[in-house]
């Protein structure tokens, strides 16, 4: 055991648990105001539950000897964390229970981006089923396809999954796994949800600009653990990582603005905030596999590329309400895309794409990976979200959607507006509160012109 690096990836797994409230801030940000306190509270639902069911059994399924193809780790080899507790337990030169706190913050996240397809129109209670559901036989299995490498985490003589060792894809820290396989199953939830009432007809602002800023900084933060960490080690890998992350997000979100400037005539910090999203998305899976200035070439094709994909919505017809689908599944492909494009064999994966001479076979394998946890992904969170749907109603009414999710779902609003406090009552009355909708506009304005 080498205390360095256990400090260092325990420090990561913090860094990587603040993701979730930043996304919270992020995606909270973003809605209507009478929608932001269930958007937020969907976060940190998730945050609540994956912990749990990641301990029971999430870990085993993920990380427990193959018991077949590749595909699903043995659920009942580390039930509860069995025998991981022991000194002598080790996953590289970490306790195994740094990893098992690192690697289970991973699974919250995943299970927290896919909310912000559904946002404004959901049970709170639905989604809790959900969320268990969906980690259970999407999430679980696919971790263990791409993160359970042969010989580490289960014994030397274990087997892991087929992603990862078979096919031979790089996916550093997620770009299948989290972001893939997320905006997949969110672009199914928002089929079987259907459309916001008012879509396309009226605009829908977001309520709070600055929280969307905080949040997007509180990720960009969190991002150097997600990425850095998944070295499992402090070391030169980690360094190059973290350098990557720096970059390419940097990059992103200088593309996504130039974008908008040349398209709609003007920079937003929305835009901005959704560049720097994209890039982090795009170098996931690619930051051990490329250059300093390679990833700044992925920033920059991510930030115009996400861009550009948040229209697809409306091209298509589908309600993707917070552009998981545009900013998540598309900025996951081109970042496990670039990988075959642009690795080079000085990085630490040591693999050279089809422009650094490798030709096209980094390349396929890439695209096997990203195709097969997309198509996954997506049917199995089809069937999912219909039959929750058919069973305990996944859509709120279309009053209680008007009237506004927050005071159906949770009997609050999230601000005190309108009122002000005299001699400890309210000029609104005594015990209660105004509820104060707003004007709504386009997520993206771009995208509604385009």
């Amino acid at each position: 055991m080498d205390t360095g690096d256990t400090a260092w990836v325990l420090a990561c797994a913090a860094l990587v648990l603040l993701m979730t409230p930043g996304l919270a801030l992020f995606y909270g940000g973003m809605v209507r105001v009478k929608s932001v306190l269930n958007m937020m509270m969907m976060s940190f639902g998730a945050m609540a539950l994956i912990s749990v069911l990641w301990v029971l059994y999430g870990y085993s399924f993920a990380f427990g000897d193959d018991i077949g193809g590749g595909l699903l780790g043995d659920p009942t080899q580390f039930l509860g964390l069995s025998g991981l507790m022991a000194e002598k337990s080790l996953v590289a030169t970490l306790p195994s229970m740094a990893f098992v706190g690192f690697q289970g913050v991973f699974a919250i996240i995943t299970v927290a981006l896919i909310s912000g397809a559904i946002a404004d129109r959901a049970r709170f209670g639905t989604w809790m089923v959900f969320a268990g559901v969906w980690a259970t036989v999407v999430y679980f299995p696919v971790a263990h396809w791409v993160f359970a490498f042969d010989a580490t985490t289960a014994g030397p003589d274990s087997l892991g999954g087929w992603i990862a060792n078979d096919l031979a894809a790089i996916d550093f820290a997620g770009g299948t796994a989290v972001h893939i396989n997320a905006g997949a199953a969110a672009l199914a939830l928002a089929l079987v949800l259907g459309k916001r009432v008012g879509w396309r007809r009226d605009a829908m602002r977001p309520h709070s600009l600055p929280l969307v800023m905080l949040g997007a900084g509180l990720l960009w933060f969190g991002w150097f653990g997600f990425n850095a960490g998944s070295a499992i080690g402090a070391n030169g890998t980690a360094a190059v990582a973290w350098v990557n992350t720096l970059v390419a997000t940097g990059a992103a979100a200088l593309g996504w603005l130039a974008t908008e400037r040349v398209r709609d005539g003007h920079a937003t910090s929305l835009g901005g905030a959704s560049g720097v999203v994209a890039g982090l998305v795009a170098i996931t899976p690619a930051c051990s596999a490329l250059s300093p200035v390679g990833s700044i070439v992925l920033g920059l094709v991510a930030g115009a590329g996400c861009a550009l994909a948040v229209g697809l919505k409306y091209t298509f017809g589908y309600d993707d309400s917070l552009d998981v689908v545009g900013v998540h599944l598309v900025g996951g492909l081109i970042g496990t895309l670039g990988v075959g494009f642009l690795a080079t064999a000085a990085a630490p994966a040591g693999v050279d794409g089809l422009l650094y001479g490798g030709g096209v076979d980094q390349l396929w394998r890439q695209a096997v990976g990203a195709v097969a946890v997309l198509v996954f992904s997506f049917v199995i969170t089809f069937i999912i979200g219909s039959a929750l749907q058919a069973t305990m109603g996944f859509r709120i009414s279309e009053e209680d959607e008007v009237a506004g999710v927050d005071a159906s779902e949770h009997a609050e609003t999230g601000y005190e507006l309108n009122v002000s406090a005299i001699g400890g009552r309210t000029t609104a009355g005594a015990g209660t509160s105004a509820q104060v909708t707003q004007p709504e506009d386009a997520r993206h304005v771009g995208s509604v012109k385009s």
